[in-house]
C-alpha cells in the first residue's frame, strides 16, 4: 500500500503509480497499475459525471476476479484492482497472467462506462430539496399521474406570530434655519418713513420683516400698518399717521378701520382666544372710536385680514338631530353664533378638529397582541388606561402632579412590547420628572418636549410621507396646549396611532390662543380616565383642596406651608428677599438657587421687575454688563411666545449672552437678548406652569386681588415640592378668588367643530 498523501489532482483511468483516495483514506492498487476511477483520486467518496456511485464502476469486476483471499472490500477503482491482484496470488498463477486478468477486468470497466455515457441522461441526479421536489413535481404533472394545480398549489403557511416593530432610536436632526432678516435696503426705507413720521427707528426691522418686501411704500400708504408691530398701541399709530397724512388723517378712514379689526383679533389671541363673537368686536372698534364699527369688519373681511363663521349653538337639554329625522328645516332651525378670527388661529383649529377625527376613525378593530401585552403588564390605574388607549384613538387622562405615574407606567410598558412610544412634555423640567420615574433606555429615548418633538431635534424620526414613527404619544401637559402646537402634534401622527392627552384641569391653561384640553374635555369625543392617585403631604392636601374651591386650613408639621402676612407691598418685597435669602435655606434646607418667587405680574410694586430687581442686588449683585445680565443671574428665556425656560447666565461674547438652560447651553443673539430674557429669580404664574422648584414663595400683595383666580392660586400653589411660604397681603380676597373666581373664559371653535365630526362617548 502507498503511504504518499492524499492528493487532489484528478488521475484519469490508466495513470501509473497514483495513489487512489477514498473516504477511509489513501489506499491505491499500485502492483495492479493504479487502474482507479475517475473519483478515486479527484473525487473522493463522490458521483461521477454519470451520477453512479464509484464503488459500483469497479465492484462487480472485482467480485468476478477476486480469489477466497481477496481484498477487505474497500470502495473505489482500487478495490477491484486489489480484489484480482489478491487473487491471482491465492490461485498460484504467475504476475503476468495476473496483470492480463487485471487488464481485462479493466477494459471490461471501461466498455460498461461507455455503454453508460452513450444512454439518456437522468437529469436532476444532483438535486436535492427544494429543487429536486419541484423536479419531481415537474415530472408528475408531464406524466399525467397528478394535476398542476394540485402539484403547485403551495399548502398555506403556519400562522406566524407577528414581530414587534423595533424601538425606533431618535435620529438626530440638523437645527432649524432661521428665515433670513429683510432686505437691508428694505429696513433703509421703513427707517426713513419712521423718522419722517415721528416713530422710532428702532423699529424699522420689526416692520419691515411684518409687512415684507415694499415694507416702507405700504407703510407710507398705510400708516396705521405700524400697528403689526408687538407693543405698538393705537394711540401711538394715530399720531403716526397724522404726522405722514396731515389733514387727510380722521377717525373714519377705512385703513384705521381694518388696521384696528386685525389688531384687536391679535390682542384678543393675547388673551387666548382665537376668535371673537361678532358683537364683542363691533363694541371694542367702537370703544377705539371708529365710527362704523361694522364697515371696518366688512372692510378687514373683504381685503381677507379676517374671516367670519357661523356655528350653531347647542340649545340647553336639546337632543342632537339624528339621521332620518323628518322634522323640517324651519322646526330643527337652532341659534348660531357669528364668529371673526384671524386665519392661522381659525386654520388651526379647522386643522385639530380634523386631526383628531381622524385619530378616532382610523383605528383598526381589533388591538394587536403589542397592545395586549402592554395591558396585561400593567395594574391599576394604569392597566385601566393602557385598556382604554388599546382600544381608542383619543383618550384624555386628568390628574394631579402623583397622577403622572400612570402614564409613565403606560410609556414603559408601551416600549417593553415593542411599541413605538414616546412622551412629551411642556417643558424640561417636565421631561427630568417623568424621566426620573421610568429610568433605564426609556427615560433615555422616549421622553422630549413638545417643542423638541416638534423641530425634530427630539423623537423618533419621520417617515416619506413626514409622519411621526410612532404608534402612541403621550402629552402628560395637555392644558398647556395651545391651539396651534396641538394641530401640529396632531397632524405629525400617522393614522393607527393612538393620542393619549393627560393633565391637570385645576391649572392655567395655554399662554397662547384655545383651550385645547378643556374643550375636549367638554366636547365628551373620547374616553375621559380620571386618576384616583392623590397629590401625598400636606402640599398635597392644600392644593386637592383649592382645585374643588376650598381653601383648607392644613396641617404642616414639618413647615410645608408657612403664612407670612404682609401690610403693603413694600413690606411683601422685603420679607420676600428675607425668605429666599435666609429663612428657606436655614429653617427649611432649600438654597436659594433652589427657590423661585411666583407673582401675579410683571409690573406693580411686588410685580416680577422690582422683585428680580431687589433679589439680583441680595443674591448676585453686579453691573449688568451683559445687556443688563451678569454671569450667575437666574433668567426666565422665552425661546417662542408662551414658552418659559428658567437658566443661568454662563457669559457673553459677539455671538450673544451664553445661558445654561435645563444643562444645556443656549446662545441668544444680542438682538434677541431684550425681548426673550429677563431675570428669573421671580416669575409668573404662567411662566411657571410645567415646573416645579423644592421650595416656593408666592407673593399676593394687596394690589394682586383682583388677578387672583382659582386657577392662579392652584397654579402657583402647586409649584412646590416641599415647602410653599405665602406672603399674604390680599386678606379675604384669597379664599374669595379659590372659592367663586373661575377660569376667565375663552371664545373657541373646537367643541363646535368636534361635535360635527365625532360623536360624543
Amino acid at each position: 500500500m502507498s503511504t504518499e498523501p492524499e492528493t487532489t489532482e484528478e488521475a484519469g483511468p490508466g495513470t501509473p503509480d497514483t495513489p487512489g483516495t477514498t473516504e477511509h483514506g489513501t489506499d491505491g492498487a499500485v502492483t495492479a497499475g493504479g487502474a482507479t476511477g475517475t473519483g478515486a483520486a479527484g473525487d473522493p467518496g463522490g458521483a461521477d459525471a454519470a451520477g453512479a456511485p464509484d464503488a459500483e464502476d469497479a465492484g462487480d469486476g472485482a467480485q468476478g476476479a477476486r480469489g477466497a483471499q481477496g481484498a477487505d472490500g474497500i470502495e473505489g477503482a482500487g478495490g477491484g484492482a486489489e480484489g484480482v491482484e489478491g487473487g491471482a496470488a491465492a490461485a498460484g498463477v504467475s504476475e503476468a497472467e495476473a496483470e492480463l486478468a487485471a487488464q481485462r477486468v479493466e477494459r471490461e470497466r471501461i466498455e460498461r462506462r461507455k455503454a453508460e455515457k452513450s444512454a439518456p441522461i437522468d437529469s436532476g441526479a444532483k438535486l436535492s430539496g427544494k429543487a429536486a421536489d419541484l423536479l419531481a413535481a415537474v415530472r408528475a404533472v408531464e406524466s399525467g399521474e397528478k394535476p398542476a394545480a394540485t402539484v403547485f398549489a403551495e399548502p398555506a403557511p403556519a400562522p406566524r406570530r407577528p414581530a414587534p416593530e423595533p424601538v425606533r432610536r431618535p435620529q438626530p436632526a440638523p437645527a432649524p434655519v432661521a428665515p433670513g432678516g429683510p432686505a437691508p435696503e428694505t429696513v433703509d426705507a421703513v427707517r426713513r418713513v419712521l423718522t419722517e413720521g415721528g416713530a422710532p427707528d428702532t423699529l424699522a426691522p420689526q416692520v419691515a420683516a411684518a409687512l415684507g418686501d415694499g415694507a416702507g411704500t405700504a407703510l407710507r400708504e398705510d400708516p396705521w400698518q405700524l400697528l403689526r408691530v408687538a407693543g405698538v398701541r393705537p394711540d401711538q399709530a394715530d399720531g403716526f399717521a397724522r404726522a405722514l397724512l396731515g389733514a387727510a388723517c380722521g377717525p373714519d378712514d377705512e385703513r384705521r378701520g381694518r388696521a384696528l379689526t386685525v389688531w384687536l383679533l391679535e390682542q384678543a389671541a393675547v388673551a387666548g382666544h382665537t376668535a371673537l363673537e361678532l358683537a364683542t368686536l363691533v363694541a371694542a372698534l367702537g370703544k377705539q372710536g371708529v365710527p362704523d364699527p361694522d364697515a371696518a369688519v366688512q372692510g378687514a373681511l373683504a381685503e381677507g385680514e379676517a374671516l367670519v363663521f357661523q356655528d350653531a349653538l347647542e340649545e340647553p337639554g336639546a337632543a342632537a338631530p339624528q339621521a332620518g329625522d323628518e322634522d323640517t328645516d324651519e322646526e330643527r332651525e337652532r341659534p348660531v353664533r357669528v364668529l371673526v378670527g384671524l386665519e392661522r388661529y381659525a386654520l388651526a383649529e379647522e386643522s385639530l378638529a380634523d386631526g383628531l377625527a381622524r385619530l378616532v376613525n382610523s383605528l383598526a378593530k381589533e388591538p394587536g397582541q403589542a397592545w395586549e401585552a402592554t395591558a396585561a403588564g400593567l395594574s391599576g390605574g394604569a392597566a385601566e388606561l393602557a385598556r382604554a388607549v388599546a382600544g381608542h384613538g383619543l383618550v384624555l387622562h386628568t390628574g394631579g402632579e402623583a397622577a403622572r405615574a400612570e402614564p409613565a407606567a403606560l410609556l414603559g410598558a408601551a416600549r417593553a412590547a415593542g411599541l413605538r412610544a414616546f412622551a412629551a412634555c411642556h417643558t424640561p423640567d417636565g421631561r427630568r420628572r417623568l424621566a426620573e420615574r421610568l429610568g433605564g433606555e426609556a427615560a433615555e429615548h422616549g421622553v422630549g418636549t413638545v417643542a423638541g418633538l416638534l423641530s425634530g431635534a427630539e423623537g423618533p424620526g419621520r417617515d416619506a410621507d413626514g409622519a411621526l414613527e410612532l404608534d402612541l404619544l403621550i402629552v402628560p401637559d395637555g392644558p398647556q396646549l395651545d391651539v396651534e402646537s396641538a394641530a401640529m402634534l396632531v397632524e405629525s401622527l400617522p393614522d393607527g396611532a393612538r393620542l393619549l392627552l393627560g393633565g391637570d384641569p385645576g391649572v392655567l391653561w395655554s399662554a397662547g390662543p384655545g383651550r385645547v384640553f378643556a374643550d375636549l374635555l367638554a366636547a365628551r369625543a373620547c374616553p375621559q380616565i380620571a386618576s384616583r392617585v392623590p397629590d401625598p403631604g400636606p402640599l398635597g392636601e392644600l392644593v386637592s383642596g383649592i382645585g374643588v374651591g376650598e381653601l383648607n386650613q392644613v396641617a404642616a408639621p414639618g413647615k410645608e406651608i408657612v403664612i407670612v402676612p404682609v401690610r403693603d407691598a413694600g413690606e411683601a418685597v422685603h420679607r420676600t428677599v428675607q425668605l429666599v435669602a435666609d429663612s428657606v435655606p436655614r429653617a427649611i434646607g432649600v438654597p436659594a438657587d433652589e427657590t423661585v418667587v411666583i407673582t401675579p405680574g410683571h409690573g406693580g410694586a411686588a410685580g416680577t421687575r422690582a422683585l428680580n430687581s431687589v433679589l439680583k442686588e441680595r443674591l448676585n449683585p453686579g453691573p449688568g454688563r451683559f445687556g443688563g445680565f451678569d454671569p450667575g443671574d437666574r433668567i426666565a428665556y422665552a425661546p417662542a411666545p408662551g414658552r418659559t425656560v428658567p437658566g443661568v447666565v454662563t457669559g457673553a461674547d459677539a455671538d450673544g449672552l451664553h445661558l445654561s438652560c435645563a444643562g444645556a447651553p443656549v446662545v441668544v443673539p444680542r438682538e434677541r437678548v431684550e425681548g426673550s430674557v429677563r431675570h428669573g429669580w421671580a416669575l409668573t404664574a404662567h411662566q411657571a406652569v410645567g415646573t416645579r422648584w423644592p421650595a416656593v414663595v408666592a407673593v399676593l400683595p394687596g394690589d394682586a386681588a383682583q388677578a387672583l383666580s382659582r386657577p392662579w392660586v392652584y397654579t402657583a400653589f402647586g409649584r412646590a415640592e416641599r415647602h410653599l411660604s405665602v406672603v399674604h397681603g390680599v386678606e379675604q380676597a384669597l379664599p374669595k378668588a379659590v372659592a367663586e373666581v373661575p377660569p376667565k373664559p375663552r371664545t373657541t371653535r373646537l367643541q363646535t367643530l368636534l361635535r360635527t365630526q365625532v360623536p360624543a362617548t
